[in-house]
């Protein structure tokens, strides 16, 4: 059928905004409404006629209310093939009423879920049976009702029916239907994603169920002829660039958005304040001070060519001393990710900025910096997911041991601490430099480590001297060593477990640089 007039229709939301004025609209139309429970009385209360769905079925609601729609005096007028001889002939014969419109939003189950200390009596509650099930109904047989599932559907819903005068086209009922079956499926994803996480370790689930919402459409991917999307995963609780502010400047791009995620997540490494500078999803800068200006001034001078154009994240909010230092000089920069921005902020980068780019620059806040616990980490192969819990830790301090006879001491074991914290976050084979507190010299994704030795020695230059270095994992040989004690490196941290160990300590031991091993490996392909 290419259009369907809406004579009957089952409205029960738990979600009332709107509700009142649209049933106003199916009221005008001299549709008649059934309804439950809360929905029934508010409707009621705004003067609409409402038949109870228990009088329509001729039974009554039951156990607390789970049992009122699940009836074949429902299903039936929802399922029934209108062009069907033998359904039509059952329909009358039973007296069941057709139901040419279903108005239901579920159970709030996520936002239940979400909540500090749900009990599990009260999430298993509030999954919703009877409204997907009539969900699934009506959107099943879509060729003749009409199913919202959204309060913001009510709008274009009824300009439809204005212009149709009480009817719905065939187009409209396919792409409700769509909808309802996106919003059942991402009903029941959140609701055994939360069984599966009510266990006490942390295995892969049998069905890996994730459901995101379109966050924003994006002009292009990694390239332009890519097409490119951004989702975001509702049922997240940390620090989300999906629930993140822009607050200014160009849209968010693919590439955009892979590096702010970057800066962002090696920035809430640090406690004190700190500022990191990204490019091409690896750190060009990372500095901690005793204020996120300094910080920010630090982290780009750590390696100004590279920073050039760069991400920057920090972890405390932008405020006039630090947005200064952003606008001054001949810097360029894509992107600031911050907890928030202060007015004076906000006015001196897009208002006061001499730059060109005062207009352009993305200027995000992600709101107060939250580290998730262990959760999966996902990415995708030809046919298939890789999944991975998350790289959160930093390593095991039982295994963290001295493997050289010079010993490292309090400062150079702090300073190493912030070079294995940035090291980390580098593609591999990863090499880090870094000299109070800040990244002086990096080497990132090279095929040898030794190669990505001599490229942070290069960037360091004379900051070399009396810097630290870290290795996201073992050397497979003493030459990054000997490289090390030439550039004068005063301390080395690595994950240790080379074949090669021996000879690797040996060439440490030969140069007087103390050598700590943490027992962990962080690779970042």
């Amino acid at each position: 059928m290419s259009t369907v007039t809406i004579r009957r229709a089952l409205v029960s939301v738990s979600d009332k905004s709107g509700i009142v004025d649209f049933c106003k609209t199916l009221a005008r139309y001299g549709v008649e409404i059934l309804s439950t429970g809360g929905t029934a009385k508010a409707l009621r209360d705004a003067g609409l006629k409402v038949k109870d769905v228990s009088e329509h079925t001729g039974f009554p609601e039951m156990m607390d209310g789970r049992v009122k729609t699940l009836h074949p005096k429902i299903h039936g007028g929802l399922l029934a093939l209108r062009d069907n001889p033998e359904h039509m002939g059952k329909a009358n014969e039973h007296g069941i009423g057709l139901i040419d419109m279903v108005v239901v939003n579920l159970y709030p189950f996520e936002a239940t879920v979400a909540k500090p200390n749900v009990t599990r009596e009260e999430a298993i509650e509030n999954i919703d049976i009877g409204g997907p099930s009539m969900v699934r109904s009506a959107a099943k047989n879509h060729e003749f009702v009409a199913i919202l599932t959204r309060a913001d559907q009510y709008a274009p819903i009824t300009t439809e029916l204005k212009a149709n005068n009480g009817a719905l086209t065939l187009e409209t009922r396919r792409d409700l239907a769509l909808a309802a079956f996106e919003t059942t499926a991402a009903y029941d994803s959140a609701i055994a994603r939360w069984l599966q996480g009510q266990g006490t370790k942390l295995e892969p689930p049998r069905k890996l169920l994730r459901a995101y919402h379109l966050v924003q459409s994006l002009r292009y991917g990694e390239n332009p002829h890519q097409h490119a999307a951004f989702y975001g995963d509702s049922a997240w609780k940390g620090t989300s660039l999906a629930s993140a502010k822009q607050l200014s400047g160009k849209e968010l791009s693919f590439n955009n958005i892979l590096d702010l995620e970057s800066a962002l997540r090696l920035a809430m490494e640090f406690a004190d304040p700190a500022a990191v500078v990204v490019k091409h999803n690896n750190p060009c800068g990372c500095a901690e001070a005793t204020s996120i200006a300094d910080a920010f001034q630090r982290a780009y001078d750590g390696d100004p060519l590279s920073a050039f154009g760069g991400i920057v994240a920090l972890n405390r909010p932008c405020d006039a001393a630090t947005a200064k230092h952003i606008i001054e000089g001949q810097k360029f920069l894509e992107a600031v990710i911050a907890p928030s921005f202060d007015d004076a902020a906000l006015a001196i980068i897009t208002k006061e900025n001499p730059n060109k780019w005062r207009s352009s620059i993305r200027l995000v806040a992600v709101g107060p910096l939250q580290r998730e616990g262990m959760t999966w980490e996902l990415r995708t192969v030809t046919g298939g997911v890789l999944v991975q819990s998350r790289d959160n830790e930093l390593y095991n301090p039982e295994e963290l041991k001295v493997a050289t006879k010079a010993q490292p001491s309090i400062s150079q074991r702090r300073e190493l601490e912030f070079a294995w914290r940035i090291v980390k976050h580098v593609k591999s084979n990863a090499i880090c430099l870094t000299k109070d507190r800040q990244l002086v010299g990096f080497g990132a994704g090279q095929t040898s480590r030794v190669d990505s030795t001599e490229i942070a020695i290069k960037k360091a230059d004379a900051r070399a001297k009396g810097a630290v270095l870290a290795s996201d994992a073992f050397f497979p040989f003493p030459d990054s060593i000997e490289l090390a004690a030439k550039a004068g490196i005063s301390a080395i941290v690595q994950p240790g477990g080379s074949v090669k160990d021996d000879d690797v300590i040996a060439a440490s031991d030969k140069a007087g640089i103390p050598m700590l091993l943490t027992g962990m490996r962080h690779f970042r392909h």
